[in-house]
């Protein structure tokens, strides 16, 4: 039996598309400026409300201190985070992916601005190098993909630190407990990578937080 691929796009020419798209990345992304990235999720159910808010509240509060806001591009929480950048008329940027499943562009995004990537590796570099802070609230597989990817990054010394917030510590109890409980316990991590996570839910904490530490770095870029 032959177990060779099937595929009818061979890999050598799948790099020209996975170049394409570091590239327009890269010229876009260069031009954006200081930032911070909000991660959450696309659910606008009305029970969390709250979490849609608080992230528009974040997010003003840091566009207002001058840095530009990056989300994934879609509904929910990223979309009231490019609202809340726009309405106090700082940049705002989304960096969409292109799913079956996936909604437009919402419309808060600053066109200069929006990118829409077919490989998912390809646009977490984006956020990964560019953003200085990374700002988690409440979502799933996606939300914590970013997440433990930029402590991972940290942790390995891959990338310069960041500051790396889980806001709503309500919503993330039950994960931070198991961290705690089972994975340090197990001696799977050390005591000091704990540090690497940030609880916060007061927009201007965050927002004082996230400049003070870009004043100390100065660094637009994390590798």
């Amino acid at each position: 039996m032959d177990y060779r691929s099937k595929s009818n796009t061979p890999d050598s020419w799948r790099m020209f598309r996975i170049l394409s798209e570091f590239v327009d990345g890269f010229e876009t992304m260069t031009q954006l400026g200081a930032s911070v990235a909000i991660f959450g999720a696309t659910n606008p159910n009305p029970k969390d409300r709250i979490y849609h808010d608080l992230a528009a509240e974040i997010a003003k509060k840091i566009a207002q201190k001058g840095f530009a806001i990056i989300t994934g591009g879609g509904p929910g929480i990223m979309e009231a985070a490019n609202r809340g950048a726009q309405e106090v008329k700082g940049k705002s940027c989304g960096l969409c992916i292109d799913l079956p499943t996936e909604a437009a562009p919402n419309p808060y995004i600053d066109p200069h601005y929006l990118l829409t990537f077919r490989y998912f590796f390809v646009r977490k570099v984006m956020f990964v190098r560019y953003a200085q802070a990374f700002i988690v609230m409440p979502g799933g597989f996606g939300t914590l993909d970013e997440f433990f990817e930029a402590i991972t990054l940290v942790q390995t010394k891959k990338i310069k630190p960041f500051p790396i917030y889980l806001v709503g510590s309500k919503y993330w109890k039950g994960l931070l407990a198991w961290i705690h409980e089972t994975v340090l316990a197990h001696g799977n991590i050390k005591k000091e990578d704990l540090d690497l996570i940030r609880i916060a839910d007061d927009p201007d904490q965050i927002a004082n937080e996230i400049e003070a530490h870009f004043r100390k770095t100065q660094s637009l870029e994390n590798f």
